[in-house]
């Protein structure tokens, strides 16, 4: 079937760049952030979508189930970058978040031909994943038609699991196969159809929003402080003893040794500081109240 690129606002032609090209390097510049500056307004507009998905992503993390991204090139990738960066920052198991591009590992650096238009490929890929209805799906397609990403979500649906889709496309096939459809609409891109530039920042600025707010709302953030952080080298030693003075108002000196009876874990030294505990009491409170501080320290005290 052909494809029809004129309906698809992501493949227009933009006219604050049609003559980019003549433009010295600076002017060119502008215009690429003039058309950026489109993004975050466009981001803001689905707010509420995004709040209904974090919530969702939420409560499968509470239940065991997982976050997994779908998408085909830059979406694909952005998709495994947000995945990637969630054990790092949140001390999150490895398989909590995942993310899936057509093609597989070898699709992150150069293209593979055809893997995006291959419907069955994207069921296939969550079947080997061993997806559930307890995992939470969430397509990422800048066109809204990606055949892959389709599939996937069909096949999750079909299992009874909550299902989103991120597009850039309005009444895209990608939102209408979605229980939650976020659809940040931002114009034509500077270079037609490069959908890596303002439909990139905008998959990119909600992909942090669902990770970062579901994670908050699984207690890995204590006021704005990362507290599951692990501390796997320097920059990240030095960071923890800072998280902890922030949290709790001691010397540097009390935090290191927090931190040191705690093995290193931030929530515990942060508990036991408060509390004036040891490391056994405060790890208590923390298994009983699912790792949430404020909970934590109101039943200790």
């Amino acid at each position: 079937m052909a494809i029809d690129l004129s309906r698809m606002i992501t493949e227009g032609r933009n006219p604050a760049s049609a003559e980019i090209d003549t433009l010295s390097t600076l002017e060119m510049l502008r215009v690429i952030n003039a058309e950026d500056q489109r993004v975050a307004p466009a981001v803001a507009g689905t707010l509420p979508e995004v709040a209904r998905l974090v919530d969702r992503v939420a409560e499968a993390f509470a239940a065991g189930g997982r976050l997994v991204y779908c998408g085909a090139g830059t979406s694909g990738r952005l998709g495994i970058l947000d995945a990637s960066e969630c054990p790092p920052t949140y001390g999150s198991d490895p398989g909590q978040v995942v993310g899936l591009i057509a093609g597989g590992e070898r699709a992150i650096f150069r293209a593979v031909e055809g893997a995006e238009d291959d419907r069955a490929l994207g069921a296939e890929d969550l079947r080997a994943i061993s997806f559930t209805a307890r995992d939470v799906l969430v397509g990422i397609a800048a066109s809204g038609r990606t055949p892959y990403v389709l599939g996937a979500m069909e096949y999750a649906r079909g299992l009874g699991a909550t299902v989103a889709g991120i597009s850039c496309n309005p009444a895209s096939p990608v939102a209408a196969a979605a229980d939650i459809a976020i659809t940040p609409v931002v114009g034509p891109e500077v270079v037609t159809g490069s959908s890596r530039m303002k439909a990139g920042t905008a998959q990119k600025l909600v992909l942090n929003m669902i990770t970062t707010g579901a994670m908050i709302r699984s207690g890995k953030v204590y006021g704005n402080l990362m507290v599951d952080v692990e501390a796997t080298n320097a920059k990240l030693v030095e960071r923890q003893k800072r998280i902890v003075t922030e949290a709790t108002g001691c010397p540097r000196a009390d935090a290191e040794a927090a931190l040191a009876a705690s093995g290193g874990h931030c929530k515990t030294a942060i508990v036991m500081v408060l509390l004036g505990c040891d490391a056994v009491a405060a790890r208590a409170l923390l298994e009983q109240h699912q790792g949430f501080i404020r909970p934590a320290i109101g039943a200790g005290r």
